[in-house]
């Protein structure tokens, strides 16, 4: 062969019979770039030694459609196992290839399409998904991930059943389910539990606590006070991380719904002395008088509030009718149970006012009755966290019995329509704080601009408006400027609309800027 070895330029250069490449006789040495040959015609040309037209990388048999489906594939596997929602995968996929036409995608917008559609899959499912949640899985901002949802449901053109309301009540149990603060819980309490948060829920929901407002601050506000009628130490700040909420805005909604219990808590005996700070301790007649009301038929409302007047005789007639041991001392209980107790003396119930009537109990009676229940609860539960404790036995009193407060009948204890909600009776029809606040901010704007209007009368007349005197000006004596109290910038502005003619009406909504460019500037 013409060719000759670079290393030692001998010719004696062979062919092996595996490689198909040369080597030298003399030194061994396998020569480079002898298998390279010139190949023409572009895409259509013929097929290379070494690479091959068409494929997706050196040693891939797959074509650039198919590895760019397998791997969106992959990637919506990854996200729906990471969300705990493995079994609507083949959901999200048919949904991913109708909207690209079987074509998929790749980049940094395949992973926040995924999830744009994975939330409207298990909201068409009636199983809610947080966007939060959906956008801190994927590591992509809320606001980015809301758009791509908006582009997708106007794709898809869903409206109506189609695509319902985003379900609280279904959001609030998945949360309680995989919290890890619940972990330990048994079943039963769980079910109670469960239940008593969709109980709370919905009536948060009616006192439109929910209304125009992110659900989740809600759910994670729930979340703490069940956990605290159920004696699971819970953190409304661990509570909020768990569920994506924001901490500030979480305690803000758990504030509220203190609130309105307190509102309710007013139809009791004791309601005046129930605050925001005490109304957990509360909780348990609060709510049940709640229940109690929303299991009233409207028929029977005026007659169902009387009897749940004296509802808390059901509760403790039984307790101070026990007799307490401690130690070697056997400490009884004066026997108030007779209040509560009926001709048939084999079972207690509630009593209306007429039956009350004939056995005197006053509400000063009925109040010590409590004070004397509060008391021994309060000597049972500091007992119990001594030493003393373990060398005393116990009588038949069962201090959960005594407090067992749930019942769980009411049909709030379950998912309901919102008219169904709306219908039920809790105790309180309360209005949306939002417009609650809307109406003082209002009230207060007026208050300022009748202020506004007063001075500049006086002003304009020269006339002090408390005693009716005329202004004078002094030329003499040159007057120390006075601070002027009670007066600030939109005073200011509400003055300067005025004194160019603005409707009060117009002053009233608040829009300054907009009422500046336009009568001022």
């Amino acid at each position: 062969m013409s060719a000759s070895c670079t290393s030692c330029n001998s010719k004696s250069l062979v062919r092996d019979d595996i490689t198909g490449q040369l080597v030298c006789e003399t030194c061994g040495l396998l020569q480079e770039f002898d298998s390279y040959e010139f190949h023409f015609g572009g895409i259509s040309g013929p097929q290379g030694t070494f690479v091959r037209v068409g494929t997706s990388g050196t040693g891939s048999v797959l074509a650039y459609k198919e590895k760019k489906i397998f791997e969106a594939q992959k990637l919506i596997d990854d996200i729906m196992y990471k969300l705990d929602l493995s079994g609507s995968t083949n959901d999200v996929r048919t949904m991913v290839s109708t909207i690209t036409e079987g074509e998929y995608g790749q980049g940094e917008w395949l992973s926040i399409f995924i999830g744009a559609c994975a939330y409207v899959v298990m909201r068409k499912d009636n199983r809610s998904l947080p966007i939060a949640e959906v956008a801190s899985v994927i590591g992509c901002d809320e606001y980015e991930l809301g758009r791509m949802i908006n582009r997708v449901v106007e794709f898809l053109n869903l409206k109506g059943s189609e695509y319902p309301e985003f379900d609280i009540v279904y959001t609030f149990e998945r949360a309680l389910r995989n919290s890890p603060s619940f972990a330990g819980v048994g079943v039963d309490k769980m079910d109670r539990m469960l239940k008593q948060g969709t109980f709370l829920m919905q009536c948060a929901v009616k006192w439109f606590l929910t209304t125009g407002r992110r659900p989740l601050p809600m759910v994670a506000a729930v979340m703490v006070l069940v956990a605290e009628l159920n004696q699971v130490k819970l953190k409304i700040e661990n509570a909020a991380k768990e569920v994506h909420a924001t901490v500030h805005t979480s305690k803000l909604r758990y504030k509220e719904l203190l609130e309105a219990l307190v509102k309710v808590a007013q139809a009791l005996p004791w309601g005046k002395d129930v605050t925001t700070k005490n109304v957990v301790k509360n909780a348990h007649f609060v709510i049940q008088y709640m229940e109690k009301k929303s299991m009233s038929k409207p028929a029977d409302k005026r007659k169902d509030l009387e009897q749940s007047r004296f509802d808390l005789g059901d509760v403790v007639c039984e307790c101070l009718s026990k007799v307490e041991e401690y130690g070697k001392e056997m400490i009884p209980v004066e026997d108030d149970s007779g209040y509560f107790e009926l001709d048939n003396a084999s079972r207690y119930v509630l009593l209306s006012v007429d039956k009350m009537e004939k056995f005197k109990l006053s509400p000063e009676s009925l109040s010590v009755i409590y004070a004397k229940f509060s008391n021994e609860v309060k000597r049972f539960k500091s007992a119990q966290g001594s030493d003393e404790l373990h060398r005393r036995k116990r009588s038949d009193i069962d201090l959960d019995a005594c407090t067992e407060w749930w019942n769980g009948k009411s049909e709030l204890s379950k998912k309901l329509l919102l008219k169904q909600i709306l219908e039920k009776d809790v105790g309180l029809d309360a209005l949306p704080p939002s417009f609650v606040t809307s109406c003082l901010v209002y009230e207060k704007r007026r208050e300022k601009i009748n202020a506004a209007k007063h001075r500049i009368d006086r002003i304009m007349n020269r006339l002090n408006a408390d005693s009716g005197e005329a202004i004078t000006l002094s030329t003499t004596k040159k007057r120390k400027r006075t601070k002027v109290t009670g007066i600030d910038w939109e005073d200011l502005i509400i003055e300067t609309l005025l004194l160019h003619k603005v409707k009060d009406e117009e002053i009233e909504k608040g829009h300054y800027n907009t009422l500046m460019d336009s009568y001022v500037f």
